[in-house]
């Protein structure tokens, strides 16, 4: 099926939130902080503008209460006195003209009184430094299986390592937008996200607003992966401040700078292993700590931490493990969602661990894991017991053939030492992905959706997901029609806005296809039910008795509903992070092939191959699209994206010199997929979304050290870093 929206994007006839057009409306912006922590003392408005043609809102304008609200009340909309980060917001000004209020920001001068900021999250803070709790941290986790302490002093060998991880920019097309208005009596928030719902918590608390006299719509959304969860909650309040305030439109739309200097970001992490290990290469025992950095307030970063604590392990069985979460704060830009959401900061440390054991056991790092891989019937770090069915050797030994690994090692090995200064080395890793919210997460959503029989016997499908590139609109459509038995062209997808859909969960985690998906074949089922025809009848029956129904009770609407419910026997502790931490599981393997020039330290990937299991594929186009997209931003956060960071603030908030990859920086991506349908899912689908990213870093890493002869455990491996790394012996 061809992409629903795909034209509009292609004509350019998409409006995003900033083509909306408005009349006599405002333009707002946001006075930050200068400085990481300390107390406002004076804010000088300058006297290059006229004032009196501003609105200026502080927080006293707050109706409700100063937090922008997800999982606590920690952050607020607007610093009241106090700020905690650089970039904190402080005041909002507005202005008919773009322009003008872009030239006022550079009039209001904050002045703060430093505080000496926290800004090493890998090292416990000193009395003057700490903010938060017991020596700043945010949270902590823990998972215990077995008897670590005994195993460790028992293992024959013992092998430890240390990883870090960098922060990571969203870099989405479409930077951050909101546009806020008053119908009546009604706030109005038009924008770019991920979760509508969610800007609807934030705002009833702030805005002392019931759900009712709150209508959030989301715009066609130019990418999020993760940054359009939680952080359009803010910019959706300061819009709405402003136009409760002025009582006229206003259009919030961030330029790419202050997109990238004041919003979420991928968490850092520090992640130490000191595994057990037996003469053959037989894991014993696995000490992880996990340690994030989770900068000034909360956001999400307590479930990011969840997820990477879940997966430290790796996809291997281990009879003794001992996780430790840690996330800490740091007076830093918060960190929030991101793509993978913590996995691939956990995967990258114990992939780039299983070939170091390897290396230390003079072991094949293949062998290694084909050992030390789950089975049916064994348990994770959790305890879960793994009986889905899925061959992960079979997909591992997949990706081997497709790359020719032995082969192109073989090559290697002769090449290497003949080339005056290129090296070429193959990696690779296995790994795998939760699909859906962690333990009981999808049941406290209480997911929702709506299908609607119209009285000309089309249907429309009414949900809270979101566009935003992945497909959801394709993929709901096809699956609609595939269950009613529908030409495509008779199906609609409703706009996401809170007063016309349910409420069907936030756009995140891997679980729109699956989860969701399911829930609209579900509503299709009650919408046959109820119009009185057989589920699966041919699809002009079906739209006979829609048409039918409709005769017999003019004026009233035809719904099939569908409401979340637990695939049977998932049982989750959250106490003690215990038991089925996810109903799915996608599995895969990558292998990288790369080049070493130990002229200029450049490390160029040459061919990456891709075999994922996300149960069946729904759209093949979509899923190798998301693969592809997936695997290029994990070699990107692998190589190239480097924060660079100057007392708590981004240097380096441009894409002048931010750098990601062009084209020209890609090898091609060869992907294939294994299909192990999951009975709970849409047509048997699983999670895609965040599965391809996760093993990237680690697959290309792998491949540098078996270029090199070292051992890589920071990324982004920059040229600098590289050439530090090989500094030490001969090349």
């Amino acid at each position: 099926m061809l992409r629903r929206e795909g034209l509009s994007k292609l004509t350019g006839r998409e409006r995003y939130v900033d083509d909306l057009p408005l009349e006599d409306f405002l333009w707002g912006a946001t006075v930050r902080s200068p400085a990481a922590r300390g107390r406002i003392s004076d804010i000088i408005f300058g006297d290059g503008v006229d004032w009196s043609e501003f609105v200026i809102v502080d927080h006293t304008d707050i109706p409700g209460r100063n937090a922008v609200y997800l999982m606590e009340y920690d952050q607020p909309a607007l610093a009241p006195g106090y700020v905690r980060h650089v970039h904190e917001p402080v005041l909002l000004l507005a202005h008919p003209s773009r322009e003008m209020a872009r030239r006022a920001l550079r009039e209001v001068q904050v002045i703060v009184d430093v505080d000496p900021p926290a800004l090493d999250f890998r090292t416990l803070p000193g009395p003057d430094l700490i903010q938060y709790g017991e020596n700043n941290v945010l949270k902590r986790l823990s998972i215990q299986k077995g008897d670590v302490e005994r195993a460790l002093g028992e293992s024959p060998i013992v092998v430890e390592g240390v990883y870090e991880t960098g922060a990571q920019e969203h870099v989405y097309l479409e930077t951050q937008g909101m546009l806020a208005y008053l119908d009546g009596e009604v706030l109005v928030i038009k924008g770019s996200m991920q979760c509508p719902y969610y800007v609807v918590k934030a705002l009833k608390p702030a805005l002392n607003r019931s759900e009712e006299e709150i209508q959030v719509i989301q715009t066609p959304t130019g990418g999020g992966f993760g940054g359009k969860e939680e952080f359009p909650s803010m910019v959706a309040l300061h819009a709405g401040l402003l136009a409760l305030k002025s009582r006229m439109p206003v259009k919030l739309i961030y330029d790419r700078t202050e997109d990238m200097v004041a919003t979420t970001k991928r968490h850092p992490s520090q992640v130490r292993h000191r595994t057990g290990v037996d003469e053959n290469g037989r894991l014993i025992a696995q000490e992880i700590e996990v340690v994030m950095d989770g900068g000034a307030y909360l956001t999400l970063t307590p479930v990011v931490l969840s997820r990477a604590i879940i997966h430290a392990a790796g996809l291997y069985h281990c009879d003794n493990v001992s996780i430790l979460g840690r996330a800490m704060f740091t007076n830093s830009v918060p960190y929030g969602a991101f793509r993978g959401f913590g996995n691939p900061q956990a995967h990258f440390a114990v992939e780039r661990h299983m070939d170091v054991i390897a290396d230390r056991l003079r072991m094949d790092p293949v062998e290694l894991r084909r050992i030390n891989m789950i089975r049916d019937g064994q348990t994770t770090a959790t305890g879960q017991v793994i009986s889905d069915g899925v061959d992960r050797l079979q997909i591992v030994d997949r990706a081997l053939a497709l790359s020719d690994y032995e082969r192109r090692r073989r090559e290697h090995w002769v090449r290497n030492p003949e080339h005056r200064y290129l090296r070429r080395g193959i990696g690779m890793a296995a790994f795998y992905h939760g699909a859906g919210f962690t333990g009981s997460g999808e049941v406290m959503l209480d997911s929702r959706l709506h299908v609607e029989g119209n009285p000309d016997g089309k249907v429309q499908v009414l949900c809270a997901s979101t566009e935003m590139g992945q497909g959801q609109v394709t993929i709901f459509t096809q699956l609609a029609s595939d269950r009613l038995g529908y030409d495509p062209a008779e199906i609609s997808i409703a706009e996401p806005d809170t007063h016309r859909v349910p409420d069907s969960g936030p756009t995140v985690g891997s679980r729109t296809a699956m989860v969701v998906g399911r829930l609209v074949e579900r509503a299709c089922d009650d919408l046959c039910r109820k119009a009185g025809v057989e589920i699966g009848a041919p699809g002009a029956l079906v739209k006979e008795a829609i048409i039918a129904w409709h005769s017999a009770h003019p004026g009233e609407r035809l719904l099939g509903k569908a409401r979340y419910e637990p695939p049977p026997g998932i049982e989750w502790d959250e106490e003690n992070y215990v038991g089925d931490a996810y109903g799915a599981f996608g599995w895969a393997a990558h292998v990288a092939e790369v080049e070493v020039d130990l002229r200029t330290y450049d490390v160029r990937v040459l061919d990456f191959v891709s075999v994922q299991d996300v149960g069946t594929v729904l759209n093949e186009t979509l899923a190798r699209g998301q693969v592809q997209g997936g695997v290029a931003q994990g070699i990107s956060w692998a190589l190239l994206e480097e924060c660079v960071w100057k007392d708590g603030a981004m240097e380096n908030g441009q894409l002048t010199n931010y750098i990601i990859p062009t084209s020209g920086d890609l090898p091609p991506i060869r992907v294939e997929f294994v299909e192990f349908p999951y009975e709970h899912g849409a047509q048997g689908a699983k999670g895609i979304g965040e599965l391809p990213l996760v093993g990237a870093a680690p697959a290309v890493l792998n491949a540098v050290a078996a270029a090199t002869g070292r051992q890589p455990t920071e990324i982004p491996l920059t040229p600098e870093r590289l050439m530090a790394l090989l500094a030490n012996g001969d090349r």
